[in-house]
């Protein structure tokens, strides 16, 4: 009955070990990006001048856009209109009692 006993000042170093690790690991992490923020120079002005570059850009890609959707709706409306003829509207078909599927169709007759 060995599995009842248990070595608490065991578990409590482990937890403390744990916790003790995650929390130097946040403060490192706290220390790098600190440095990182000090080292890097302010970028204020060409993320601006990016801005707006990126909106020209939407705005001439919504231009060209809008010209490609024209151009299709005005060739469509050009094949349209060329494809009617006028019609007689006179049936032509000729109806034959007797043709070649006939013959085939109905051997046994």
């Amino acid at each position: 009955m060995t599995l009842l006993t248990t070595n608490w000042s065991t578990v409590w170093l482990m937890t403390g070990l744990g916790i003790g690790t995650v929390f130097c690991i946040l403060v490192l992490l706290i220390l790098v990006l600190q440095i990182f923020t000090a080292v890097a120079p302010k970028t204020t002005h060409t993320i601006k001048a990016g801005a707006v570059a990126v909106k020209e850009k939407i705005e001439e890609d919504e231009i060209a856009r809008n010209n490609e959707q024209a151009a299709i709706a005005t060739a469509i409306y050009l094949y349209l209109q060329s494809q009617h003829d006028e019609e007689s509207g006179m049936l032509t078909i000729q109806h034959t009692d007797y043709t070649a599927w006939h013959s085939e169709l109905n051997q046994h007759l």
